[in-house]
């Protein structure tokens, strides 16, 4: 199902059906008077995240602290189908169900029955990873689950009534800080925040070159297409590249969905060092890829975030969302232009440039291959002291800051 058409009954469908809910859940919640403290030994703890690979590898810092406090708990992973393979790789997940959003039908019968298996388990814990699905909220409601947790970026956001917890969403905090200030609410005192590493698994397909190569992802998810630097400078700059280091090997990478553009992307370069593997690779294949690669050069998407993962060594190119929110490793080079409407992704629907990207089309393909250089010249320099920007999560009573909590 093409994401405009879910945007669209999200917000005109299923946003007046969440709002009727969450009045009637708060009414319920008067009466049964609940106690929805956390401050318990839970034996299955639910989290969801929908949309966005990226995220899900975000959040496995919050995983894994989760699976520290509690070490005998069932922590089950709702998400579509899209994203089974890279769950399938986290340890700290037991169990995964997912839906199919690939048409309307499929998701409703993959809905009914994923609700269908959580109303039977009746979670201690749902946590919602969703910022602006409807769907999501509603969804989080029919588990029936006990405690609810979910994100609120402004007062107008908040469901106090589906959900039981709410934690601030903070657009200038690092996404897996962000997730791992839900795991604070436990009580688990876990300050390690470092990616869980995607293992390669290579398919017997796939073949790996031999010799050094570099990856270039052009592509964005259809979510944000805002965040392509544009099919022309990466063909600009892949042509420097051959020119520049014609011993190693230049891979295009992306979706079976993403070709095209991809295709689009190499428009009039015929090289023999030049390859096109935009849908010829499954999720494996592609993290064995990017696990072996010199360098990665991307926009801001999935791909990008397995380079982080795999602590490959990647440019990252960002407009529409700010890279202090998705960090990176001590291999990482970010370049971002910061206009006046940036970062916008986390505040509208429609970014107000309604799709004309400046903030990346400001970024040149001199910069980039700059930036490229350095990594490929062996001069890179990690910068440690960006990273050390002092955050208090808690105050000194060790309270959780930035939850909102249902008084009744």
């Amino acid at each position: 199902m093409k994401t405009k058409h879910q945007l669209a009954i999200d917000n005109y469908l299923i946003k007046p059906i969440a709002f009727l809910m969450n009045f009637l859940v708060r009414i319920v919640g008067q009466i049964t008077r609940i106690d929805h403290s956390l401050d318990k030994d839970f034996k299955h703890i639910v989290v969801c995240k929908f949309k966005g690979m990226g995220s899900i590898i975000q959040a496995t810092p919050m995983l894994e602290a989760l699976r520290t406090q509690f070490p005998n708990a069932e922590i089950t992973f709702v998400s579509t189908k899209a994203n089974k393979t890279v769950l399938e790789k986290i340890t700290h997940v037991d169990s995964i169900i997912c839906l199919d959003d690939k048409n309307i039908l499929k998701l409703l019968s993959t809905m009914f029955s994923s609700l269908f298996k959580l109303m039977r388990k009746r979670p201690d814990v749902y946590i919602d990873l969703e910022i602006y699905s409807n769907f999501s909220t509603l969804f989080t409601l029919f588990t029936f689950s006990k405690n609810r947790i979910g994100f609120y970026l402004r007062s107008s956001s908040f469901n106090m009534g589906i959900y039981t917890h709410m934690m601030f969403f903070n657009n200038n905090v690092p996404i897996s800080e962000v997730y791992l200030q839900i795991s604070r609410l436990f009580g688990v005192n876990h300050t390690k925040n470092e990616l869980f590493p995607l293992h390669e698994n290579t398919p017997e397909f796939l073949e790996i070159p031999t010799k050094d190569y570099i990856i270039i992802n052009p592509n964005a998810s259809d979510l944000r297409l805002e965040r392509r630097w544009g099919a022309k400078k990466f063909n600009q700059l892949i042509l420097n590249l051959v020119e520049l280091y014609p011993a190693m090997e230049i891979l295009v990478v992306g979706s079976k969905d993403e070709r095209p553009y991809s295709e689009k992307t190499l428009e009039g370069i015929s090289h023999p060092n030049v390859k096109n593997m935009a849908g010829k690779t499954s999720i494996d294949g592609l993290i064995s890829l990017i696990h072996k690669a010199t360098l990665v050069i991307t926009n801001d998407t999935g791909p990008m975030h397995i380079a982080f993962a795999c602590k490959t060594p990647t440019v990252c190119l960002f407009g529409p969302c700010s890279p202090d929110q998705y960090g990176g490793n001590e291999y990482t080079t970010v370049i971002y232009k910061k206009v006046f409407c940036s970062p916008c992704v986390h505040d509208f629907n429609i970014s107000p440039c309604n799709g004309d990207n400046v903030c990346m089309k400001l970024i040149t393909v001199e910069e980039v291959l700059t930036k490229a250089k350095i990594h490929l010249d062996n001069e890179f320099v990690p910068d440690l002291e960006s990273k050390n920007k002092t955050i208090y999560y808690s105050d000194q009573g060790q309270k959780t800051l930035g939850l909102v909590r249902r008084t009744l």
